[in-house]
């Protein structure tokens, strides 16, 4: 079951999202399609920044629930997103077992194996990616920068080279 508080925040002209799951896979889409709502509507990210945030945060709350609960179904996990000037922050408590992976040895990427993507994701697609631990659990922290706007430039279409 995931319970939502939605918050906006008219002076910044964004929002913050809060949500409180527990850890049954059952809950992960709701979550994802409501940080990428945000992105997309507050934050100002554009399509693929949006899809990257949204892949990230289904790993990661794929990785807690199998990693950090084994696989129990009722464990809290709270989830915030946050714009920020420039991108959005999303955060995802959990109460596991608070084994840190940047502890754990890096595992090489073998395509023919289950596993192993969530991390590279988190790495390749956001701008940064920290996890604190806490005395009883995990934090996860991710950001994501918009994009550098593109210049306008020139719309007219380039002549026919003969």
């Amino acid at each position: 079951m995931v319970t939502a508080v939605k918050r906006a925040n008219s002076e910044l002209g964004c929002g913050r999202l809060e949500m409180r799951l527990t850890s049954d896979p059952a809950n992960i889409a709701a979550v994802r399609h409501a940080v990428e709502e945000l992105c997309e509507r507050k934050a100002g990210l554009d399509e693929k920044s949006t899809a990257d945030v949204g892949l990230c945060v289904n790993e990661a709350l794929a990785n807690v629930m199998r990693h950090a609960y084994d696989g129990a179904l009722n464990k809290p996990i709270v989830v915030t997103a946050e714009c920020q000037e420039g991108g959005i922050v999303v955060t995802i408590r959990d109460w596991g077992n608070g084994v840190n992976p940047e502890s754990l040895p890096e595992k090489p990427f073998n395509p023919l194996e289950p596993g192993g993507l969530g991390l590279i994701c988190l790495r390749r697609m956001l701008t940064e990616v920290s996890f604190v631990p806490q005395p009883d659990g995990m934090l996860l922290i991710m950001k994501k920068a918009k994009a550098p706007a593109k210049p306008a430039g020139d719309k007219r279409p380039k002549p026919e080279r003969p």
